[in-house]
């Protein structure tokens, strides 16, 4: 069964917590603390699979826990690392926060493999913490908590062409001839159930992906029939050929139905209607004589005038068809082909509370500025700062958090360095 949805729980592993413990052994007096050092939780990560198509196996398992880090153990001994845990979505999957619909990421064109969760740090053993005035530490660091989400996995197909009209218009027919798809085809509504993608190979020309948006209607972005459930992969694609019954072999009026699937698109996202289009009017097997002539020149004086190209075409016997993917397939050449990917707009950090106190000093003897403290150290465990995004939510923090005010009231001076555990860098405003 196709789905495009999912709503699952992601959870990263518990950084393993530091021991405590002192060496004994015979001859070897005052041996001092030996407690090792907790392992790092496993992380949460998604990956494309270039082997799936819909978000199935999401329905069967709603709940994925990555390993937690082992405790540290006695005679310096490290605890294992938590094994990561790899989430696999098919190309083209958009994962938000549940609760707010924030985009965390787009797995989708050059983003194949993304940390999502990052496991917690783990905790010092008490070895860490032997010094001339304590040499008997007596305690250890607790690992880092683990972080948990509640998401939302969107499946957004990647075409190049959106396939929209009304049911029964003859989409799957068409899709049949021109690409290598096999859909469904009867003569009643809702035929198709799901997005149908195929290929369009062209002798001279650049073919392109065509992807047929299912049960579109009056309503559907209000939730009416199917359409609602699709529209969503109308986003990606580049341009839109809208499929018409141009003979009106149900009764309903060509224009008026191409007008009311705009609206549908346009209530859903305003942008849709900033695709180029294309009118394919279809079944005029149908007609003859003037009956043709005048139900096509209908159409074309109602959008032609508004820079819609109209093609009067016959998806069965095939007439009209080549010219209308030429056309197409000139037409992608003029769009911008930049992928249409969703950008960031969650960061699992932001969610975490930051309540731990911090220090900012400064360093005589380096003539360093250091800035550290449980607070400092819990959100570099959680943060990627090596990517731009990461960085930028380093930066954040930074302000947010009064640091760099305190920094400057220390007298803080461009190209001065501020140290922050093993990370040093020089500060400018």
């Amino acid at each position: 069964m196709f789905a495009d949805s999912a709503k699952i729980f992601i959870r990263s592993g518990k950084g393993g917590d530091g021991h405590v413990s002192f060496r004994r052994e015979i001859f070897v007096p005052a041996g001092g603390p030996d407690g090792g050092d907790g392992g790092k939780g496993g992380n949460v990560i998604f990956e494309v699979d270039e082997g799936l198509n819909t978000l199935g196996d999401f329905r069967l398992k709603r709940k994925y826990c990555a390993c937690d880090g082992e405790n540290g153990q006695k005679k310096r001994c490290s605890g294992k690392d938590g094994e990561d845990l790899i989430i696999k979505v098919p190309e083209g999957t958009i994962i938000k926060e549940t609760e707010t619909g924030k985009v965390i990421t787009d797995m989708s064109h050059e983003n194949r493999r993304e940390v999502i969760l990052r496991g917690g740090r783990g905790g010092k053993g008490n070895q860490h913490y032997a010094t001339p005035t304590m040499q008997v530490p007596k305690y250890a660091q607790p690992g880092q908590k683990a972080m948990e989400l509640n998401v939302t996995l969107e499946l957004k197909v990647i075409a190049d062409v959106g396939l929209v009209g009304f049911p029964n218009v003859g989409k799957s027919t068409f899709l049949s001839r021109v690409t290598n798809a096999k859909p469904k085809i009867a003569n009643y509504h809702f035929t198709t159930l799901n997005p149908n993608l195929g290929v369009v190979d062209l002798d001279g020309a650049d073919g392109f992906v065509i992807a047929d948006i299912p049960g579109l209607i009056e309503g559907a972005s209000e939730g009416i029939g199917l359409g609602h459930e699709f529209l969503k992969h109308i986003e990606r694609t580049r341009v839109i050929i809208h499929l018409v019954d141009a003979a009106s072999t149900e009764g309903r009026d060509p224009v008026d139905d191409i007008e009311k699937i705009n609206h549908e698109l346009s209530s859903y996202n305003e942008g849709l209607l900033l695709k180029p289009q294309v009118i394919a009017a279809n079944k005029m097997d149908v007609l003859y004589g003037e009956e043709e002539e005048e139900a096509i020149n209908k159409i074309k004086e109602a959008f032609e005038p508004k820079g819609i190209k109209v093609f009067p075409i016959s998806a069965v016997s095939g007439k009209g068809v080549k010219e209308l993917l030429f056309y197409v397939s000139d037409l992608l050449k003029t769009v911008d082909d930049t992928p249409i990917v969703f950008e960031k707009e969650y960061f699992p950090e932001e969610n975490l509370v930051w309540d731990e106190p911090y220090t900012v000093e400064y360093d005589e003897t380096e003539e360093v500025y250091v800035v550290e403290g449980p607070r400092i150290e819990r959100m570099l465990g959680y943060t990627n700062i090596d990517t731009e995004k990461g960085f930028e939510f380093f930066q954040k923090f930074l302000k947010e958090n009064g640091i760099l005010d305190q920094l400057e009231e220390l007298g803080i001076k461009e190209g001065d360095t501020v140290r922050m555990y093993g990370l040093e860098f020089d500060y400018y405003k």
